[in-house]
């Protein structure tokens, strides 16, 4: 039952992390044009180039920060396995891989967004590692 809670709070608060780095500091600092629509995927895909390049960055920070976060609470929870913070850190990976799929982007941005997520999972299960009592 703990290591269920531990992947789902982990889920929690990876997602939750990425939420902060996009939008409430990425578009805060760098602000989309007048009459964008963030929420719409359709407008994102038709108007990747008009999305400032610091948005993209707090985007790619967002991914590497939230798999990190959310392995990190995950270990912190279970104490005793590594799987709910591998269970956190697969899942946010693929929702990376599917962004990067899913949305046209320019090279930069795909290549530097899939070595932060894999860094991400590396330092993630450093964390999670340090928080095992077994």
């Amino acid at each position: 039952m703990k290591n269920s809670l531990a992947t789902i709070v982990g889920f929690i608060a990876a997602s939750l992390t990425v939420y902060i780095f996009e939008t409430l500091i990425g578009h805060q600092l760098f602000p989309f044009p007048e009459g964008a629509n963030p929420m719409d995927m359709e407008w994102i895909k038709n108007n990747m180039n008009r999305i400032p390049t610091g948005a993209k960055v707090m985007v790619v920070i967002g991914h590497f920060m939230g798999i990190m976060a959310g392995m990190f609470i995950a270990g912190l929870i279970s104490k005793t396995s590594l799987v709910p913070a591998y269970i956190v850190g697969g899942l946010m990976l693929a929702a990376t891989v599917f962004n990067i799929i899913m949305l046209p982007k320019a090279l930069w941005f795909s290549s530097s967004d899939i070595v932060l997520a894999v860094a991400g999972l590396w330092i993630g299960k450093s964390l999670a590692q340090r928080q095992l009592k077994i």
